[in-house]
């Protein structure tokens, strides 16, 4: 068996361009302030990203980049200027923020209608009750995926390995919401190549290359790999064994051009929502 690879760099192209005809149609183009704190390098390249993504859907781009030793008060006081801004509709504090900063904090200052990377108390209390607002953009992106390669969770195992608030947590209730049977597992769980070799659907997101071995994979199961690790050669590799997983699943995410691409077209696709329901207008 050869798997499908999933696209995530065409499906966010043509989601995209539908966002861009969307944001048209407004009468004020959505708005996007992103707080990036440090000189971070692969934070500096994925906000750079987005800010390119926004301006070429015609939307409102204003980033607030702040030195590594900003105080938590100087964050707050852009968080708080971005909050009462008319012509931003989505903030985003570019995670993780430098010298021991507590993101979690500073993600709480943002008015949840707001919360474009869904990752307030609020949006995530929403998201475990069924009644999400803002969806964290990576596990939405992972459920647009699925949809696109028409993978009907209903009754499926489905396996979750990582707990973040960011991917972990969110993508599993999105996953039970979707009538699957979700095994969230993490780092310290026993048994991992059981349960992955149990699952029809396979979510990692533990950060650590190669954490997936291949051959644990059930012939037929759909593979989505969140995780983007630089090797020592400088390369990008997932969490999953690529080359044998492939060789047994129906379907697998790439990486890069999987997960990656889809994180920044949900956050275009967060922000525009945002923005329709603040302007009075129909938000699907």
């Amino acid at each position: 068996m050869s798997a499908r690879i999933l696209d995530g760099r065409a499906l966010a192209r043509r989601l995209n361009q539908a966002l861009k005809i969307r944001a048209a149609e407004l009468p004020r183009p959505p708005g996007l302030g992103v707080v990036l704190v440090g000189e971070d390098p692969a934070s500096r390249v994925y906000v750079r990203r987005k800010g390119i993504v926004a301006e070429r859907l015609g939307f409102l781009h204003r980033q607030h980049d702040l030195p590594a030793d900003s105080s938590l008060e100087r964050i707050q006081g852009v968080v708080a200027e971005l909050n009462d801004d008319p012509a931003i509709d989505g903030i985003l504090v570019q995670l993780p923020l430098p010298g021991g900063l507590d993101g979690r904090l500073v993600t709480e200052w943002i008015e949840p209608d707001k919360d474009v990377d869904g990752l307030t108390t609020i949006s995530a209390g929403l998201l475990a009750q069924g009644r999400p607002h803002l969806i964290p953009c990576t596990p939405l992106g992972i459920l647009r995926l699925l949809e696109e390669a028409e993978v009907s969770l209903e009754g499926l195992d489905a396996v979750v390995i990582g707990r973040s608030n960011l991917v972990g947590r969110p993508v599993a209730h999105l996953l039970e919401q979707a009538n699957a049977t979700v095994t969230q597992c993490h780092s310290r769980t026993r048994d991992l190549a059981g349960i992955v070799g149990r699952s029809d659907v396979v979510v990692a997101a533990l950060g650590h290359p190669g954490a997936v071995e291949g051959e644990w994979i059930r012939p037929g199961a759909v593979v989505i790999d969140v995780g983007v690790n630089r090797l020592e050669d400088g390369t990008l590799a997932g969490d999953v064994g690529f080359e044998v997983a492939a060789q047994r699943a129906s379907a697998i995410t790439p990486v890069p051009g999987g997960v990656g691409p889809m994180t920044i077209a949900m956050l275009m696709e967060n922000t525009l929502r945002a923005s329709a329901q603040r302007q009075g207008r129909p938000v699907d």
